[in-house]
């Protein structure tokens, strides 16, 4: 279709939207943010977009109006989050919320029909653009999403989201995807009734003018019962009261912009779309300014410029085949997001069929449950699994360019089978362990290409878990570090470069907190007062719980490395020793400490709170009685963490407080809201930190006397962060 280009809307500016009418007399405007890989907006686009607006309409015989990107997989992703930062005040957040409703309520109000043709993200100020439109045609793209994900930055849509898509999809559903900040493809977006169709990418702007030139209107169908809930004072009372026992249930109340999100949907609902409007843009300001949307913030930041980084001066390989070595739960984790997420062959070895089998079940397991849930097509779950096979032996493994190995822990095997991918590769092949504890420059020590062997560290479930470490030893080249990094990032991970000492960074930081939790226990604490009070602060699960899904018998192998580097500061009381001996590895053979189903039987508990099991106290020879708080208990647990992050980060284990807090948040949970244990002691003050150390080691032993770094940093009381 031939398009009739008009000059720029702003000629002394690179422009962000161009206009163009098609031969149908359709206008077009393009949105393409010069020198970005994708668009966002800012708060500076508005009159360029104000001006591109009266532009189309001063133009004769323009029939209506169709927003598309000229971005390849990318319609908007959002605001420009930096733009909240330059924001000192609650009022000053309110207002980039506020000329955001503005310039979309007249989009919404304009004289000509306006489609948004999407294609790629379409994803919080993007989606809010879209909602204000008269119509949305979507593409059948599998990189084509939709949501609204603000409340994963502590805030809310502030661009009439909570006003809009309730109107549109209905209450109940808005709420799910607001309050979540999921997102959703073409396919879900059209049964929401969100877009009014999806089509292929290359017929796009035909449909979206087909449409305009139709004079469709988008069709906004609501049940009794959605018109009961948004429309009844007994509906939204009944609704929304419900909605909060949830929220708080699963928030803790560390959250604040999920309850916001209520409250400002119910309001607008109760009274009127400007009601809501002023709320909406009320509590963004409000929420801006809270220290939990300023860490979760900060988190996003710090991830994404992990994205943008290599971890290496070095240009990574080009990767085309991968091994695994283990076919275990590990094995078959990596195996399953390298074929599906990195969409790389992956060649499975192991001793036995068996195990060759279960990493293969692995997968098709996964798929299939999306198969299930509709979300992948029964072809592709079977071409993915195509790039999987399995081996008792080494064949096909000469094609790889990275094998990574993901055995039980034992320096000899490891050792032995860095020499095996020499044998096969003559040093052109990576060689990455999957290792836990044992140091890279020990399982290189034989190595004839130590320069090729380096750690890659994933954490359990891999497919839910993003982080990965990535460890070199002093021998490690730039290249493979470059291309290690390169193939963790192609699998949908987040990875931090860390230093070679026994632990690495997570499991090290993980130990003493695990550790003094058990002395809690010993000490007669009953298990569900220590987890409870972690959870209460924000952990997803308590140490003691942890420990069960991470497997007790792990934890015992990795704590005497431990000890042997560090000191007994990493020593876990001698009465655990009476718990390991009882054969109890956790919820993998089921007796931990909780209480799980055997024999394959339901268990009686499945449906009701956790419970922990009474022979443990009986193996402990104590009788559990609460003496401790729950502060007294976080206090103990939590500060052993922080003093041995300090450590880290004095060692170079960690390159910068940045990558601590990443590793904390994504390796093992640290409560995201506090954007990480670097930004929490900042929040706190190194000074008080020093202060209740000391007094724990008075109290306690000297494993909680401070470390050099950190009494250091009260004494000038300095921060981590700038």
């Amino acid at each position: 279709m031939d398009l009739q280009q008009t000059k720029p809307t702003t000629p002394e500016k690179l422009p962000v939207f161009q206009f163009s009418v098609r031969a149908d007399k359709v206008g077009v405007i393009s949105i393409d943010v010069v020198g970005e890989k994708v668009n966002t907006l800012k708060a500076e686009f508005v009159e360029q977009f104000q001006n591109v607006l009266k532009q189309a309409q001063q133009h004769s015989g323009v029939k209506g109006l169709i927003i598309t990107s000229g971005k390849p997989d990318c319609f908007i992703a959002g605001a420009d989050i930096s733009m909240i930062a330059g924001c000192k005040t609650k009022e000053e957040a309110s207002a980039l919320a506020k000329a955001g409703q503005d310039l979309f309520t007249q989009l919404e109000n304009y004289p000509l029909p306006v489609v948004a043709a999407i294609n790629g993200a379409c994803l919080g100020g993007g989606l809010e653009l879209a909602l204000a439109c008269h119509g949305r045609i979507c593409s059948d793209n599998s990189k084509t999403r939709l949501g609204l994900p603000e409340v994963q930055l502590g805030l809310l849509p502030g661009s009439g989201g909570t006003q809009r898509l309730p109107r549109l999809i209905g209450v109940t559903a808005a709420l799910d995807l607001i309050l979540t900040g999921k997102q959703i493809d073409a396919k879900r977006a059209l049964k929401l009734g969100i877009v009014d169709d999806v089509v292929s990418q290359d017929i796009l702007l035909d449909v979206a003018a087909k449409w305009i030139l139709s004079g469709k209107k988008t069709q906004k169908k609501h049940s009794i019962l959605e018109q009961f809930w948004a429309n009844t004072t007994l509906g939204r009372n009944i609704l929304f009261g419900q909605a909060k026992k949830r929220i708080l249930a699963k928030t803790k109340g560390h959250y604040p912009a999920a309850e916001r999100i209520l409250n400002v949907i119910e309001r607008g609902l109760e009274k009127d779309i400007q009601t809501g409007f002023k709320e909406e843009s009320n509590a963004f300001g409000e929420l801006a300014m809270t220290p939990v949307s300023s860490a979760l913030r900060h988190l996003f930041f710090a991830s994404t410029a992990l994205k943008n980084e290599t971890g290496s001066n070095e240009k990574a390989d080009i990767l085309q085949h991968i091994g695994i070595l283990g076919g275990g739960l590990m094995g078959g984790g990596i195996a399953f997001v390298t074929a599906t997420k990195a969409h790389l062959p992956v060649r499975i070895k192991d001793i036995s069929d068996k195990g060759i089998a279960q990493a293969l079940n692995y997968s098709w397991k996964a798929l299939s449950s999306k198969v299930k849930k509709r979300r992948l097509q029964p072809r592709e779950r079977q071409r993915q699994m195509g790039l999987l096979s399995g081996t008792l032996d080494y064949s096909g493994f000469h094609q790889s360019n990275l094998v990574v190995e993901a055995v039980f822990e034992d320096l000899t095997l490891k050792q032995s089978m860095v020499a095996e991918i020499e044998k096969i590769g003559d040093g052109k092949i990576i060689f990455a362990s999957n290792t836990s504890s044992i140091p890279i420059s020990k399982i290189a020590e034989t190595a004839k290409y130590p320069e090729k062997v380096i750690g890659l560290h994933y954490f359990s479930p891999v497919e839910k878990m993003p982080l990965v470490e990535v460890i070199p030893h002093d021998q490690t080249d730039e290249k493979t570090i470059a291309t290690t990094v390169a193939f963790a990032k192609k699998q949908g991970k987040v990875a931090i470069v860390v230093g070679d000492k026994p632990g690495f960074y997570v499991n090290r930081i993980l130990a003493p907190y695990i550790s003094e939790a058990l002395t809690c226990l010993v000490q007669g604490e009953p298990i569900e007062n220590i987890d409870k009070a972690l959870v209460q602060f924000g952990f997803p699960v308590g140490p003691i719980q942890l420990l069960d899904e991470v497997g007790i018998d792990i934890a015992t192998k990795i704590t005497p490395i431990l000890i042997n580097a560090f000191g007994e500061r990493f020593a876990s009381p001698s009465a655990v020793d009476a718990i390991i001996a009882d054969d109890r590895k956790g919820r993998k053979n089921g007796r931990g400490f909780y209480l799980y189903a055997r024999h394959g039987l339901p268990s009686l508990l499945s449906k009701t709170k956790k419970r922990s099991d009474p022979t443990i106290y009986r193996l402990l020879n104590i009788k559990p009685k609460s003496q401790l708080s729950a502060s007294e208990i976080t206090e103990r647990c939590l500060l052993l963490m922080l003093n041995e992050s300090v450590r880290c980060l004095e060692e170079n284990i960690i390159k910068q407080p940045r990558d601590g807090d990443i590793g904390a948040v994504f390796g093992i949970g640290f409560p995201p809201f506090f954007g990480g244990p670097f930004r929490y002691m900042d929040s706190m003050g190194t000074t008080k930190i020093v202060e209740k150390l000391n007094q724990l080691a008075e109290k306690q032993g000297e494993k909680y006397r401070p470390c050099e770094r950190l009494t250091e940093m009260a004494k000038r009381n300095e921060r981590f962060y700038d």
